[in-house]
């Protein structure tokens, strides 16, 4: 038994971080330390009343453990509540904030209407138009920033016609503009809809593949997968790098590149063992690259192998990869599993790191 869980603790996290000042006061406990005054100040600060009385000497081992537990008992049901006022706080206010947008789209949509009625058939009605049903085409008929309207039409309107965004534009599309709450964040929180990034990958594919064409550069055949990938054109990536003899190239970090993509690609299409098998000579080639791990953890978590997959994940982190990325690659999987396989995913994340997985709890 350890010690967290021998002085009836172990429902706080510090109690079983080494080096933390509750793990080091236990030690001293098990030694039979006689605990500084200032300790037992914090003991009687925190609210730790068994412990204290143990440490005195005050109360038998089997009278703290009987004590202890009411005590842990009453912590575990404030910490409860605690949480559930916190979850009651954030509905209420992601509520509240959903139904100013959506009286402000209403207040939009009317004064739309209303410019309608008094400008029939002329070149602004038009233009009005073209505008709403491009805004409906790519999932953006909520209420829209005035300062935001100008820019962002011109963008759907070029994205549209297949020209490339310049990377400025696709960092404008992607910062958050609606909520302030982190846990609910998503996609519809900025102005990169689905099914804009959708037409953006497309663009920019549809360019790297006519590049590759031309030139046979392989690094364009990389470029050109990634975004296929991304607008969901796995089997497209697939003849392109099909006809590439990658045991042919020098390059080992180009190799590398071509095998992780096409390990992507064949993960996308549930090629599980081609995929692995691609990822590994990838990593072969760079082995201090991470992006060849990231590829194999990504298919070890899908397939509810999730020792492999952390494993993996921990070798991309030791080469470079943040531990922010690796979160948002793990919740992006979780949210793609059908729901027999998050819960299993859930189990396995939070029984490693509850704070740190806190948003696989769900809403």
């Amino acid at each position: 038994m350890d010690l967290a869980s021998k002085y009836r603790i172990d429902d706080l996290i510090g109690a079983s971080i080494p080096g933390s000042r509750i793990s080091n006061i236990l030690k001293d406990l098990e030694l039979n330390k006689k605990l500084s005054d200032m300790t037992q100040g914090f003991l009687q600060e925190k609210g730790f009343f068994a412990l204290l009385s143990y440490a005195r000497n005050d109360v038998s081992y089997a009278d703290f453990v009987r004590i202890a537990k009411l005590e842990q008992t009453a912590r575990v049901k404030t910490a409860e509540e605690v949480a559930a006022t916190e979850k009651a706080r954030q509905k209420i206010e992601r509520e509240a904030f959903l139904a100013k947008q959506e009286t402000l789209f209403a207040k939009q949509k009317s004064d739309e209407k209303a410019l309608f009625a008094k400008i029939n058939n002329d070149q602004r009605n038009r233009a009005k138009e073209r505008q709403s049903k491009l805004r409906e085409k790519y999932g953006l008929t909520r209420y829209i920033e005035k300062d935001d309207f100008a820019k962002l039409m011109d963008i759907l309107r070029r994205a549209d016609k297949g020209e490339r965004l310049s990377d400025e534009e696709v960092v404008w599309l992607s910062e958050k503009r609606y909520g302030n709450d982190e846990y609910y964040y998503d996609d519809s929180d900025n102005y990169f809809t689905e099914e804009l990034r959708r037409k953006y990958h497309e663009n920019e594919a549809k360019f790297y593949h006519g590049e590759f064409e031309k030139n046979k550069d392989p690094w364009c055949a990389v470029n050109a997968s990634g975004h296929y990938r991304k607008c969901d054109e796995a089997r497209t990536a697939e003849t392109i790098l099909k006809t590439i003899d990658v045991s042919s190239l020098k390059n080992q970090k180009l190799k590398s590149a071509l095998c992780t993509t096409h390990g992507g690609v064949k993960r996308d299409l549930v090629k599980w063992d081609e995929a692995l098998s691609l990822g590994k000579q990838a990593q072969e080639y760079t082995p201090q690259d991470f992006r060849p791990c990231t590829l194999l953890g990504a298919v070890y978590m899908e397939t509810g192998q999730y020792n492999l997959g952390h494993s993996w994940y921990e070798k991309a982190v030791e080469r470079g990869y943040s531990k922010d990325s690796v979160d948002s690659e793990l919740k992006g999987i979780f949210r793609r599993l059908e729901k027999s396989k998050q819960e299993a995913m859930r189990a396995d994340l939070l029984s490693r790191d509850q704070e740190r997985y806190r948003w696989a709890h769900g809403r």
